[in-house]
């Protein structure tokens, strides 16, 4: 699973080059190496999903139209899937250990007294794994399309708009597991529980589309849940349905605040 970033941030400390950037972006800068430094986050979070769509794409019935599915086929399905679980990976298993670790090594605290504001530090984290979850949603489609000749998204704008408020929802989930953790390893165990949940209401493990009903209603106000219905109406060619935007909108919205005002930097 995804490792934690060991290697403390820049700060205003740094050389005249990383001043003259400007404190935020010297984070960012900083934050980026290390990003990419990490080559477990970049496997779970880039690779594995384009992996695991591979692996489905042996099992013959995933080939084969299904009625119950409206004619789509359950690989079709899974490359939504697959780019949730990016999303899942980064938000939840990624991202907390890495901020809590700062926090844990009075890394933010020692921050705060300079011109580098650990909300800079916040934001980086947030930019760098919302652009990882967007690259990995790009090698899925491209894996899924070429191997399996899953069709591109026929709603475009549609799929992007999901996309883009689902990624929003992942984060903020993040953001609020790392104020919720004290420590690192407080930090891992909420996110391996929220992992678990999360790929379920994702349909991992089942597409939400092949959930009896009432099953796909509880998952639906799931953010993940919310999020794998709109991609696949937006893949199918319908705009996505309001009600799965708007639940996306509503926990980005609720999470976001909640971790704003629980976040403590020390």
């Amino acid at each position: 699973m995804p490792t934690e970033t060991t290697t403390a941030p820049a700060t205003a400390a740094e050389p005249p080059v990383a001043r003259r950037r400007g404190p935020a972006a010297a984070v960012l800068i900083a934050e980026t190496r290390l990003f990419l430094r990490e080559p477990g986050n970049l496997f779970w979070i880039f690779v594995f999903p384009s992996v695991l769509l591979v692996i489905l794409g042996f099992v013959p019935a995933f080939k084969e139209p299904q009625d119950d599915l409206g004619g789509r086929r359950v690989i079709d399905l899974y490359v939504s899937i697959a780019i949730l679980l990016a999303m899942i990976t980064a938000a939840v298993q990624a991202m907390p250990p890495v901020l809590t670790a700062y926090r844990e090594r009075g890394i933010l605290r020692r921050m705060s007294a300079t011109p580098v504001r650990p909300s800079a530090l916040l934001f980086a984290q947030i930019l760098l794994h919302g652009a990882a979850c967007l690259a990995s949603a790009l090698l899925v489609t491209t894996v899924g399309r070429i191997a399996y000749g899953v069709a591109l998204p026929e709603q475009l704008p549609g799929y992007l708009l999901a996309l883009l408020l689902a990624v929003a929802a992942a984060l903020t989930l993040g953001s609020m597991i790392c104020a919720l953790a004290r420590t690192t390893k407080a930090a891992t165990a909420f996110g391996t529980g929220a992992y678990l949940v999360m790929m379920f209401s994702a349909g991992v493990w089942m597409p939400v589309q092949a959930m009896p009903d009432a099953l796909r209603r509880i998952v639906g106000i799931t953010p993940f849940g919310a999020a794998s219905q709109a991609l696949e109406q937006a893949a199918s060619g319908s705009w996505p349905g309001w009600v799965h935007l708007g639940i996306l909108a509503l926990w980005t919205v609720v999470l976001g605040v909640a971790a704003a005002r629980l976040f403590r930097w020390q």
